[in-house]
């Protein structure tokens, strides 16, 4: 599609008609397809049991490699990881495995995929431990190491022992070096915080147009690349090649900060608009080039006690990698093992730190879960996934029949009464809204207020200053028993929705501080809990 010699207009025709393609194979066959393959993956282990489809595999290969090769700027690794796990899900459920079995096999072959496509088989390993799983020391481990061993090998076998970029060995020159590094972090930081937070907000706008355009969607996507790739042909593809030329000293200071804005530009309007493919590969471009003007600069001014820009670069790139995926520990080993240089290991993790550090306090939603929650996935972050005897399942009990906005305090009396729950839940059509106290349907049903509805409770409960946009204080059936009662102490209410990580307006059940106290082993009858007025608010 790029012959050599080819015509200008082919670097525009071709990423648009490339997007339209896949945007139709995406939208009619293949939905589950889009982006890179990551929050999907993780959504598979906690919450749809470990099920990827075929279907979704297939589609995810044939529209990635349609993407890249059509020149649109996005990644194979994220994809790779995708692919990876859709065929361990596949083969486990095909020989039958229990539920549990097959979500445990997803990291295993996510690792296996990662590992070949990056030729980094201990990164791979920490990758899918570190945000995959959320937890180095996952009871999968020993499964992860051997997959990523044995896909390297194989890798080995057909496309020979080499790595994916090829660069002169570097060495820090000057212990005041350190400084410039530290500088590239907080510059790496920053962009990395800029293109997380454009491609947020483009994917949020492009995520309010209706249904019925998803299909031409990835078109703006294909189009800003074209366009780009009009006038600067580099920023087509995930341009390892030019990044090569980078790390290797072949660096124009013009050309690498042009090209390191409009690649961030380019990647995040193709990710936003929906084409399918990752932002392994474009991180690493856009911390080589800001890693580059950097030491293009330096060099200039200190050329006697600093490297050349190609160790900037190779710095920047993994700055760039750990502000945005958020792999601290994996962009420094993932650099290393991609370049085979560990000489300049220690500004590589100085610049990881600070572009770290400066990530997590200017955007405090990594990118994956930020990614998940607009697909309204609510999977667990961290602190959450912590080892614990006890969770919310082992307390849940089976949700009451919600009550109506529009139902008559009177009627709702008579459907809460007998029951030892002292809130309940309120829904419309579209499933869970919040919490009303029962305490507050008995003082309505006197007097005066006797005709009042649900719905005017709730607006009385919340208050004339109250965010009508808040979430609902909830818990999943995942987490630990802990969270719910440090929830509960927070609102005052000793009775919590369990609601789906699929949709958060969806309750499973709901928790109370009766069945909490019991499953941790406490006479329920000797603790007073917790009263007040209010409603728990979605």
């Amino acid at each position: 599609m790029y012959p050599a010699g080819g015509l200008g207009w082919r670097r525009i025709l071709v990423p648009t008609l490339g997007s339209l393609l896949t945007g139709y194979l995406l939208y009619r066959y293949f939905p589950l397809a889009r982006g890179s393959g990551i929050p999907q993956t993780r959504a598979a282990v906690f919450i749809h049991d470990g099920r990827i489809s075929l279907r979704s595999v297939i589609g995810k290969f044939i529209c990635c490699s349609t993407s890249l090769a059509s020149g649109i700027a996005l990644g194979r690794e994220g994809p790779s990881v995708y692919i990876g796990s859709g065929i361990a899900s596949v083969i486990a459920r095909r020989l039958g495995l229990s539920k549990t079995q097959v979500k445990w096999l997803i990291p295993v072959g996510g690792a296996a995929a990662l590992s070949a496509a990056f030729n980094t088989p201990i990164a791979a390993v920490l990758f899918t431990l570190e945000e995959i799983m959320g937890d180095l020391h996952a009871p999968v481990l020993g499964s992860v190491v051997l997959a990523s061993a044995t896909a390297w090998m194989v890798l080995h076998l057909v496309l020979g022992d080499s790595p994916l970029f090829h660069v002169a060995g570097y060495n820090l020159v000057s212990p005041g070096e350190l400084a410039i590094y530290a500088l590239l972090g907080v510059l790496g930081g920053l962009a990395s915080v800029a293109f997380v937070k454009l491609l947020l907000k483009l994917r949020e706008r492009f995520l309010r147009f209706p249904n019925s355009t998803l299909w031409f969607q990835p078109l703006a996507g294909g189009l800003t690349v074209g366009i780009f790739g009009f006038f600067v042909p580099q920023v087509l593809g995930v341009g390892y090649d030019q990044v090569e030329r980078v790390l290797n000293g072949d660096v124009i200071l013009q050309t690498v900060l042009i090209l390191a804005v409009l690649k961030l530009i380019a990647t995040a309007v193709a990710y936003a608009s929906g084409n399918a493919g990752g932002i392994f590969g474009p991180s690493l471009f856009i911390g080589a080039m800001v890693g580059a003007s950097v030491g293009s600069v330096a060099h200039l001014i200190f050329p006697a006690s600093t490297a050349g820009p190609g160790a900037y670069a190779l710095v920047g790139m993994g700055a760039a990698f750990a502000g945005i995926i958020r792999t601290p520990l994996t962009s420094v080993i993932m650099i290393f093992e991609i370049t085979r240089d560990y000489t300049i290991i220690v500004p590589l993790m100085v610049a990881n730190l600070i572009a770290f550090f400066i990530s997590q306090k200017l955007q405090r939603e990594p990118i994956y879960e930020a990614l998940a929650h607009q697909d309204g996935l609510h999977l667990p972050s961290g602190p959450f996934r912590t080892d614990t005897a006890l969770w919310v399942t082992s307390a849940i009990r089976t949700p009451p029949k919600p009550l109506m906005l529009e139902m008559k305090v009177d009627q709702a009396r008579k459907l809460t009464k007998g029951s030892d729950l002292e809130s309940w839940p309120v829904a419309d059509d579209d499933g869970l809204l919040g919490m009303v106290r029962v305490s507050d349907i008995i003082d309505a049903t006197t007097g005066s207020q006797k005709p009042v509805t649900i719905a005017t409770i709730m607006r009385r409960a919340r208050g004339p200053n109250s965010d009508n946009n808040a979430i609902i204080p909830h818990v999943h059936s995942d987490q630990p028993l802990g969270l719910a009662l440090a929830r509960m102490g927070d609102t005052g209410h000793n009775v919590l929705p369990v609601v789906s990580r699929a949709n958060a307006r969806m309750i499973i059940g709901v928790v109370t501080l009766t069945d909490v106290l019991h499953a941790y082993g406490v006479d329920p009858r000797r603790v007073t809990p917790p009263h007040g007025t209010g409603v728990i608010k979605l």
